[in-house]
C-alpha cells in the first residue's frame, strides 16, 4: 500500500520510527515531512499536503502525528474527502475504517509508544470499510456537510 505520512517536532522521532516500520512491513512511504528535527515547526505545513495528496488520490492512506495528534487530526480534516481519526486504541483503529471509512491516521508522538503506535497504524491499514448500507448513509450526511455554506 502507498502509505503518506507527516509529523511536526511533536512526532518526529515517532514518524521516523514508523516508517521504517511500514517500509519493513512492505509498504511504499511517501515522505510528507518534517524531514529534519525543529522545535520551531508547525504541524500543518506537512499535514495539509499529505491531505491534499489522499485527496487526490496520490497515496491510498495516511498517518498524521504531532505532538498530541489533536492539532494534525484537525487539520487533515480540514480537506475535502479526507476522513481523519485521532486513535490510540486496537478497537477504533479497525472500526474507524469499517464504519467511517476514515483514511487518515492521527496520532500523538507525545502519547503513545512505538510499539503500540505500529500495532495501531497496522490495523488501520489492514481494516476496510464494510459499506453496509448504515455507514454509507452517514459518510453521505457527513459529506453533504462539506458541501454547504455556512452553518445549518
Amino acid at each position: 500500500m502507498r502509505v503518506g505520512i507527516a509529523a511536526d517536532h511533536g512526532g518526529f522521532a515517532l514518524k521516523e520510527l514508523v516508517s521504517e516500520f511500514l517500509r519493513a512491513s512492505g509498504h511504499e512511504v511517501v515522505d510528507f515531512g518534517a524531514h529534519r528535527l525543529d522545535p520551531e515547526d508547525d504541524y500543518p505545513d506537512f499535514v495539509i499536503p499529505l491531505a491534499r495528496a489522499l485527496a487526490a488520490g496520490e497515496v491510498e492512506r495516511g498517518v498524521a502525528l504531532c505532538g498530541s495528534g489533536v492539532g494534525a487530526s484537525i487539520a487533515a480534516n480540514k480537506i475535502p474527502d479526507v476522513r481523519a481519526g485521532l486513535i490510540h486504541d486496537v478497537f477504533s483503529a479497525h472500526q474507524g475504517v469499517e464504519d467511517d471509512d476514515m483514511n487518515v491516521f492521527c496520532l500523538g508522538g507525545k502519547v503513545i509508544g512505538s510499539a503500540l503506535a505500529c500495532e495501531l497504524i497496522e490495523t488501520f491499514l489492514a481494516a476496510r470499510f464494510s459499506g453496509a448500507e448504515r455507514h454509507k448513509r452517514r459518510l453521505a450526511k457527513v459529506r453533504a456537510l462539506m458541501n454547504q455554506r455556512g452553518g445549518p
